[in-house]
């Protein structure tokens, strides 16, 4: 039986990784981009996340992208599982002396176990979050809207909450700081000019981005308003 022209070779499968890999970096800019709106905890500062909540689930084209992002978190990660076994697979014999230091990083080594971490903390933060403002039932704000900045204020709360929401920031970091640059780098964009650039913004964003996002909680934990 022939193989899938989808996820036949590993080149093609880390074409995918990279592909997606590079959609949901631009997701975490736009979805950084909203919650950074929790910092206000003033009357007005709730009624606009709750609008922003709402437009955010019932704007048609937003609603069809959101598709699009479930099914390339769920490829992703099955794709990255697929490449981890198949590189297990072609060494199954680790090397009795590995020099991995002097080539890579170590978190580089370990992108499967830190995407599974990812990949638990998402359900999780749905489960949590996406599904209660869908079914859950929630109360309206005073504008008629979801409430769910209550919801999020009092998750955040709680210390052992906050705490596994910062350490889940620091295994995207260092996914990014791998996962940024070999997506280009998959697609065979490498250049000696603009390469170094490349790098530079992968660390960029792979600090910058989930250090705003820890921020989120351990501000409104300090700051409860």
């Amino acid at each position: 039986m022939a193989r899938s022209a989808l996820l036949g070779s590993s080149l093609t499968k880390k074409y995918w990784m990279a592909l997606t890999g590079l959609f949901l970096c631009l997701f975490l800019v736009v979805h950084l981009a909203g919650n950074l709106q929790l910092l206000d905890a003033s009357p007005e500062g709730r009624l606009k996340f709750n609008a922003y909540a709402k437009f955010m689930t019932t704007f048609p084209l937003i609603k069809v992208v959101s598709y699009l992002l479930y099914f390339s978190i769920l490829f992703h990660a099955f794709d990255g599982i697929l490449l981890t076994m198949q590189n297990r697979k072609a060494r199954p014999v680790r090397y009795v002396k590995e020099r991995s230091s002097t080539n890579r990083t170590w978190y580089s080594g370990q992108m499967g176990l830190l995407g599974a971490l990812l990949l638990v903390f998402i359900v999780l933060h749905m489960k949590h979050f996406w599904y209660r403002m869908h079914w859950g039932g929630l109360p309206l704000d005073s504008a008629g809207n979801t409430d769910l900045f209550t919801v999020v204020a009092e998750a955040y709360r709680s210390p052992v909450y906050v705490l596994l929401y910062v350490l889940s920031m620091a295994v995207l970091a260092f996914h990014l700081l791998h996962g940024f640059q070999s997506a280009f780098q998959s697609l065979g964009l490498n250049h000696p000019r603009y390469t170094p650039v490349i790098r530079n913004v992968g660390v960029f964003f792979g600090v910058v981005v989930p250090v705003l996002f820890a921020l989120i909680p351990v501000w409104m934990f300090a700051f409860p308003g």
